[in-house]
C-alpha cells in the first residue's frame, strides 16, 4: 500500500546519497532508489535547478519503482565546464548513457521545464528507432512550444549580448525575487537556500548564460520537437501549474490545439514548480497515472 514519507531527504542527504558516472570526461551526479526488478521511472529536471527537485516524490515512488534521477552537465552536483558546447542533445546524450550504465531497457519518463525539452528529444530518438525504450510521459510545466514560452526578465538578460556579464553579477536575492515572481505557493527558506547552494556550486554562474541557450534551441528544432509530441505512441500525461506566468494555462490550451486531447492535470494557484508548491498533489497525478497503465 502506498505511503506518504512524513520528511523529504535534505539537501545534505540527497547529496551523501548519490552516486557520479562518467559522461564526455565530466562527473555526473545521479541517484536511484527502489527495486531493480520494478518497473522503471526516469526523473529529469528543470532550469536553472537540479534534481532535488524531485525529493516529495522520490521515496513515494521507490516504494513501487526503480527511480532513476540526476543533474545534468552544467546543473546540482555536477560538473559545470565553461568550455562545453551545452544543448538539449547532449544533455539526451547524458541519459541514454546512465540509463545503458543502469542496464535499463525500458522506463517511463517524467520531466519538467528545461527536462521538458531533454523528454521532446528523448521521444524524437524514439520515434527514429523501431525499438520501444520509453513506455509513458509525464510533463510538468515547461516550455513545449516556443510560440507560447513567456520568458522571465532574467532568462532575457541571460541570452541577450549582456548574458555572461549578467550571469557574474547574479545573486541570491535575484534567484528568491524570480522564483517569488514565478512560484504562486511560496517556497521555504530551506528550499531557496538549497536552490541557491545548487546553483552557485562549482562556480554555476560562469554557465548560466549558456545553459539559457535552449531558449534559442526551441526555436530552431520545433518541427523537431513539437513533431515528437505529435506523433508520440506512448500514453501522455500533462500536470500543469495553471498560475504559472512562464509556462501556465496558456501553455496547455496550445498543447490541446497542437498535440490534442491527453489527459491534463490543471493545478489552480500553482505556478511553474508544481512539484515543490503542491507536492502532494503532483505525488497522486504521477502514480495514478502510472497504476493506470
Amino acid at each position: 500500500m502506498m505511503t506518504y514519507a512524513s520528511q523529504p531527504e535534505s539537501l545534505q542527504e540527497w547529496q551523501a546519497h548519490g552516486q557520479y558516472f562518467d559522461f564526455a570526461g565530466h562527473n555526473i551526479f545521479y541517484k536511484t532508489a527502489g527495486g531493480r526488478d520494478k518497473p522503471v521511472v526516469l526523473l529529469i529536471h528543470g532550469f536553472p535547478t537540479a534534481s532535488w527537485d524531485w525529493r516529495h516524490q522520490w521515496l513515494l515512488l521507490s516504494q513501487d519503482y526503480f527511480v532513476i534521477t540526476a543533474d545534468m552537465l552544467g546543473f546540482g552536483f555536477s560538473d559545470k565546464p565553461t568550455t562545453a558546447q551545452y544543448s538539449i542533445s547532449l544533455q539526451a546524450d547524458l541519459f541514454d548513457v546512465l540509463l545503458d550504465k543502469l542496464d535499463v531497457e525500458q522506463y517511463h519518463l517524467v520531466a519538467h521545464d528545461y527536462g521538458d525539452t531533454v523528454a521532446q528529444e528523448l521521444l524524437a530518438r524514439q520515434a527514429e528507432h523501431a525499438k520501444q525504450r520509453i513506455l509513458s510521459v509525464q510533463l510538468l510545466n515547461g516550455g513545449l512550444f516556443p510560440e507560447t514560452h513567456r520568458p522571465v526578465l532574467v532568462q532575457k538578460l541571460l541570452i541577450s549580448p549582456l548574458g555572461s556579464l549578467f550571469s557574474r553579477l547574479f545573486n541570491e536575492q535575484k534567484l528568491r525575487s524570480t522564483f517569488a515572481h514565478i512560484c504562486r505557493q511560496p517556497l521555504s527558506d530551506e528550499e531557496l537556500a538549497g536552490i541557491w547552494y545548487l546553483f552557485s556550486f562549482n562556480h554555476g554562474a560562469r554557465v548560466m548564460h549558456k545553459l539559457i541557450r535552449y531558449m534559442q534551441e526551441r526555436r530552431e528544432h520545433r518541427a523537431r520537437w513539437v513533431g515528437a509530441l505529435q506523433t508520440c505512441q506512448v500514453p501522455m500525461q500533462i500536470i500543469n501549474g495553471a498560475d504559472d506566468p512562464i509556462s501556465g494555462r496558456h501553455m496547455v490550451q496550445r498543447f490541446t490545439e497542437v498535440v490534442g486531447d491527453k489527459p491534463i492535470i490543471s493545478l489552480e494557484g500553482v505556478g511553474h514548480y508544481p512539484q515543490l508548491e503542491a507536492p502532494r498533489a503532483v505525488s497522486d497525478a504521477l502514480i495514478a497515472f502510472l497504476k493506470g497503465l
